[in-house]
């Protein structure tokens, strides 16, 4: 048997890595991060549509998780805790910087120089989510494009589970008007 009774061959679980860190392993942590970097990033990519504030947003969370991950209450998995405070720490940020100026958002999309189609559906699509309130993004963003369950999502949003099942039928609402007019004005 290896360190933590488990046996050498097999890598560590999330939950074995943060209580390893806790005790004061002090590569635990970096090995959870990185077994979890990119998808966290690209949620965060997601939750802001704006790749600094991501950055920006992705690290505040991983500092917020390192300190505080002796009060990981062992309720759900480590990795719903992670993107907990990955999505509170982009809507942190969001909430910051509200009074930002959006048109240099769009010339930031203008500026992406592949022309094909895939591209231009995901700049479509982030420009729909960029026009939904911070709350439906989130809830929208973790159930339908990070494949999380309403259960899970409420726990991570801090809200009830009906409260996240309102959220996505509103924010999938909007994101269908949005389309269906982006939609049309290209055909015209």
């Amino acid at each position: 048997m290896g360190i933590f009774g488990r046996p050498p061959d097999r890598p560590r679980t999330d939950a074995e890595l943060l209580a390893a860190h806790v005790a004061g392993d002090r590569y635990a942590f970096e090995e959870l991060f990185y077994r979890h970097h990119r998808q966290l990033y690209r949620l965060a990519t997601l939750t802001t549509v704006n790749r600094d504030d991501a950055a920006e947003a992705l690290q505040d969370a991983l500092l917020a998780a390192h300190r505080t991950a002796a009060s990981f209450r062992h309720d759900s998995e480590v990795r719903s805790w992670l993107h907990r405070i990955v999505v509170n720490a982009c809507l942190d940020r969001l909430r910051r910087n509200k009074f930002r100026d959006y048109a240099e958002l769009d010339d930031q999309f203008g500026r992406i120089p592949d022309p094909t189609a895939h591209v231009d559906t995901a700049i479509v699509v982030e420009r729909a989510l960029l026009g939904l309130p911070l709350e439906q993004r989130a809830a929208v963003v973790a159930v339908d494009m990070q494949g999380f369950s309403v259960a899970e999502t409420a726990r991570m949003l801090g809200v009830p589970e009906g409260t996240v099942k309102s959220r996505c039928a509103r924010a999938r609402v909007k994101l269908a008007e949005s389309l269906r007019s982006l939609a049309a004005h290209r055909a015209e």
